[in-house]
């Protein structure tokens, strides 16, 4: 079930991400070849590198604001949360690739210890001694 759940989520998420064909981050042969950013490495460095835009708008949310409440006639003010929308967006697809890698890896280990445990009870079910009559 691990394994399976977690196949199922990673091509959920690929899928997903696909259909927002963000291709930031990706060099112009990726981009020629019609790659988009649909795994956790791309979705890193296309994160990294909103980051970066971002910064050069505002260091944080509160310098960019001033001590003032946000303004979404500001077109700065918009441009730098929509920076941060997308910014998050990547960044959790990459915490949920690194989740669903998890969990299949921790359903292979339960396959192997289940063979391992299985063959052991086996072994040891067949090497057993015949009781000693009158022990």
């Amino acid at each position: 079930m691990f394994v399976a759940e977690a196949q199922i989520k990673s091509n959920w998420m690929k899928n997903e991400m696909r259909q927002e064909k963000i291709t930031l981050g990706l060099d112009a042969n990726a981009i020629a070849r019609g790659d988009i950013v649909d795994d956790a490495a791309e979705a890193q460095k296309a994160g990294d590198t909103i980051r970066g835009h971002r910064h050069s708008i505002a260091p944080t949310y509160n310098d960019l604001l001033g001590g003032q409440p946000f303004d979404p006639s500001n077109p700065t003010q918009v441009k730098y949360m929509q920076a941060l929308n997308l910014e998050n967006y990547l960044y959790l697809s990459v915490l949920g690739f690194g989740v669903t890698k998890v969990v299949l890896v921790t359903g292979i280990v339960m396959i192997i210890v289940g063979i391992a445990l299985g063959t052991t009870g086996l072994l040891m079910f067949r090497l057993r001694k015949a009781p000693v009559a009158g022990v």
